[in-house]
């Protein structure tokens, strides 16, 4: 099998593209390493993960955007499977730029979809989506404070459901370049007859993650906390998310992949049983690296969703796949990994 990672020097992306290139399977890795630049900072670890692929010899490293429709159309010649990765991650980033949001998250979007309708070889595609396409929709969800954290009603316990409206609500630049490639990603699937797997994650997480105030938060935090930065607390720190190991979420595209030949969108997160408040994170790590959490708090930021949690019941019943890695485990291969690296983040 041949795979097309878009976005494949990120985070997400580069879990993948190791997955496959240690399968065996041929691996094209498309990247313009332009995520420092779309954060609007620097970032000295921008290539990191693209050299950490390059001890993988099935694995072929191409420097190029997908707003280039004659670059990207060539990439995808031949291949079986595209996950697409490429994106604007960064709510804050897409209110002060809209513009940029949108044409690498809704056109660049198209411009895969293009490329593959155009392809002989018909490959199945998977879109990695976000919960933002809900947008307020899932503030308007009742919700109990506690003590250190806010829990939904009972009608959700179980989380958000992919047939949660969209509708009618406010998404932020963001939730709407997001939510533009998600739906057409799945109209692409029905128009055209192409398998096509949304997935609309919540937190993900994981080692090689270089996360920022504005997108990553676990690996912010942990940074953070081990190297004694200051962490901005936006709101009380009761927020809630469920949280997935990166290496789960890769076995779920890979179910996917393996056993569905139709269009289909999942909610995928660590689902009800792996949550996780912005305090409870921070207990966690003070406890393993015995380093206190230097905090400071401000208002809350637009449209931020007090607790947002994956049903991922479709998930379990039609991939056969549930999280294996609980948060105790997985934010500990975190720290190490900040921990044994401490360089990079000096």
């Amino acid at each position: 099998m041949k795979i097309l990672i878009t976005g494949g020097a990120g985070f997400i992306g580069s879990h993948v593209a190791e997955y496959y290139a240690q399968k065996g399977d041929g691996v094209v890795v498309y990247d313009n390493l332009s995520r420092a630049k779309l954060l609007g900072r620097g970032d000295r670890n921008a290539d990191y993960n693209w050299n950490y692929l390059k001890k993988y010899k099935n694995v072929n490293l191409i420097k190029a955007d997908i707003r280039d429709k004659d670059r990207l159309e060539a990439a995808v010649k031949g291949v079986d499977v595209i996950i697409h990765a490429a994106a604007q991650t960064a709510v804050t980033t897409s209110i002060v730029d809209p513009e940029t949001d949108f044409i690498v998250n809704a056109l660049g979007t198209l411009n895969v979809l293009e490329a593959v309708r155009k392809a002989k070889t018909r490959p199945k595609i998977i879109y990695c989506s976000t919960n933002k396409v809900y947008g307020e929709n899932v503030n308007k969800i009742g919700i109990v404070k506690r003590e250190s954290r806010y829990e939904f009603e009972e009608q959700f316990k179980q989380g958000v459901p992919e047939s949660l409206d969209i509708d009618l609500c406010e998404h932020t630049p963001y939730g709407c370049s997001k939510l533009a490639g998600d739906l057409y990603v799945q109209d692409y699937g029905h128009l055209y007859g192409l398998t096509t797997g949304v997935f609309r994650m919540s937190c993900i997480y994981g080692t090689r993650q270089f996360g920022v105030e504005d997108q990553g938060w676990v690996a912010h935090f942990t940074i953070s906390v081990i190297m004694r930065k200051p962490i901005t607390i936006y709101g009380d720190g009761k927020q809630v998310r469920d949280v997935l190991h990166v290496s789960d979420l890769v076995v779920a595209f890979d179910r996917f992949l393996q056993d569905c030949n139709e269009s289909q969108v999942f909610n995928i997160g660590g689902g009800p049983g792996s949550t996780l408040s912005l305090l409870e994170l921070l207990e966690m790590l003070e406890k393993s690296t015995d380093k206190k959490a230097t905090l400071r708090y401000e208002d809350w930021r637009p449209s931020d969703q007090k607790v947002y949690i994956s049903n991922i019941t479709k998930a379990k019943e039609e991939l056969k796949w549930g999280p294996e890695i609980d948060p105790e485990l997985g934010v500990k291969k975190l720290v190490d990994w900040v921990s044994q690296n401490r360089k990079l983040f000096e």
